[in-house]
């Protein structure tokens, strides 16, 4: 009897090991998948990124990232590229989290479901936009790309006029203070020399002056020589 209930409890802890060893391997095969489905979405969308409809509310993304970043921490799982993943999953909550950048990323995801609207020549009240199926979602996702693509080069190329006109102000200002340096060197230069200019010029108008009179006397003197006759 003894044996037997030793024989039971030997098995009932191998039957739990293999449930943990199963549970351990599906907890490993989900924090993988969602690493890669972090991985794959589109990075510029943080709804796409944080696996959130547009328009939730705020109190939403929190839950959302926490659940997310429990799930796929690096230190939670040997993935190599949970790190990566979970600086995309902060950084899309830092920017779902930010009004400014919210409101941009909410208006280009407008835009784009308005132009799929144009293109199939529908109109808000059609049944497909009203009620859209999987096809019409797949179709706006596509197009919100689009949109946030376009919305991120003329952000860059705006950035970059910008850079070179700051740059173009900078080099101006670096001119300015340049020139500015040089004519105070130059009045400087200008003054300490003052007192060999003036000195010079004492000699000069000596020099002058001694010159003068030598030819005063020698024209007297040649007057007293004259001859009469």
């Amino acid at each position: 009897m003894e044996k037997t209930e030793e024989l039971n409890g030997e098995d009932g802890k191998d039957e739990l090991a293999a449930l943990d060893a199963l549970e351990k391997e599906a907890s490993e095969f989900n924090k993988d998948a969602e690493i890669d489905r972090i991985l794959k979405a589109f990075r510029l969308d943080a709804y796409a990124v944080l696996n959130l409809q547009p328009g939730v509310p705020d109190s939403q993304i929190k839950i959302q990232y926490r659940k997310l970043s429990l799930l796929i921490h690096p230190d939670k799982t040997s993935n190599a590229s949970a790190p990566t993943a979970f600086d995309r999953l902060k950084k899309a909550q830092t920017e779902l989290m930010d009004p400014k950048h919210r409101t941009h990323l909410d208006e280009c995801i407008s835009d784009a479901r308005m132009l799929l609207i144009r293109e199939r020549k529908l109109t808000t009240d059609s049944a497909e936009v009203k009620e859209p199926d999987k096809e019409f979602l797949e179709a706006w996702r596509k197009k919100t790309v689009e949109v946030l693509v376009d919305a991120e080069h003329r952000r860059r190329k705006q950035l970059k006029a910008q850079l070179q006109e700051e740059g173009r102000e900078q080099r101006k200002q670096d001119e300015e203070v340049a020139e500015r340096k040089r004519r105070r060197e130059h009045e400087v230069k200008w003054e300490e020399s003052r007192e060999d200019r003036i000195g010079s010029w004492r000699d000069f108008k000596k020099a002058g002056v001694g010159a003068g009179k030598g030819e005063g006397e020698g024209k007297q003197k040649k007057k007293k020589m004259k001859v009469l006759g």
